[in-house]
């Protein structure tokens, strides 16, 4: 949001919240009115906030009644996993080819660091008996964290090339590819293969294997519609 007010960010940051955590659900509509009463503050900085939620594809807004979550459809589903193959495909051959250069090897670290954070995430759930018979049930706690390390993965290749306009474009997907990842790391076994799937790109980036990267890339980022569509 641009020139925004401290209003305007804690309408924004506390719907989001709202929003990721499933506290606001699908299909309903929700009033602008008592969305501010509730936040108190005046409609203005929410009519703001809301609009900055609809520009980044979290809403779909109601003009004069309020505001609706926006949904996952087939067509949303395919057309986003096309935009990010395209971007994120551009940034790993960029990123192979930069791998043995001192920004290539900083962004490495960074990324081992987030697989490092997952696997110990996924361990901490089997711990605790979030697995069983040898399928994932992982708790939803567990699959917000996973998520999160993922976005923040996957992020880390498209901030590495530093074009503001594929930043803008993610920002935009960024609740139907949560929505997307949702939907895929709820079939079992879906975050164990994930996490390999991560690992193994992860290898063929450090050794500069760009084209080994690339195509596994694209088969990760197509899973989840490979998997929808296989469930029809």
């Amino acid at each position: 949001m641009e020139s925004r007010s401290p209003l305007q960010i804690q309408a924004y940051d506390y719907l989001k919240k709202m929003i990721l955590s499933g506290k606001l659900e699908p299909d309903v509509l929700y009033s602008e009115t008592r969305m501010s009463a509730e936040l108190g503050i005046s409609r203005t900085p929410m009519r703001e906030a809301l609009r900055c939620l609809s520009q980044d594809g979290y809403i779909i807004v109601v003009p004069s009644k309020g505001f609706m979550l926006r949904s996952l459809n087939e067509q949303d589903m395919e057309e986003s996993i096309q935009i990010r193959c395209a971007i994120e495909g551009f940034c790993v051959q960029v990123i192979a080819a930069e791998a043995d250069t001192k920004k290539g090897r900083k962004l490495l670290g960074e990324l081992e660091k987030l697989l490092e954070k997952q696997e110990k995430l996924l361990l901490s759930g089997k711990q605790s008996g979030e697995e069983a018979s040898g399928h994932s049930r992982w708790s939803d706690a567990t699959l917000e964290a996973f998520m999160e390390y993922d976005h923040q993965f996957h992020r880390s290749l498209i901030d590495y090339v530093g074009n503001r306009e594929f930043k803008k474009t993610f920002q935009r997907l960024m609740y139907l590819i949560h929505l997307t990842t949702a939907k895929a790391l709820s079939i079992p076994g879906r975050t164990e293969d994930t996490m390999k799937e991560h690992k193994l790109f992860y290898t063929y980036l450090k050794d500069g294997d760009g084209d080994n990267a690339y195509k596994l890339m694209m088969v990760h980022l197509m899973m989840p519609l490979a998997m929808h569509l296989t469930k029809k």
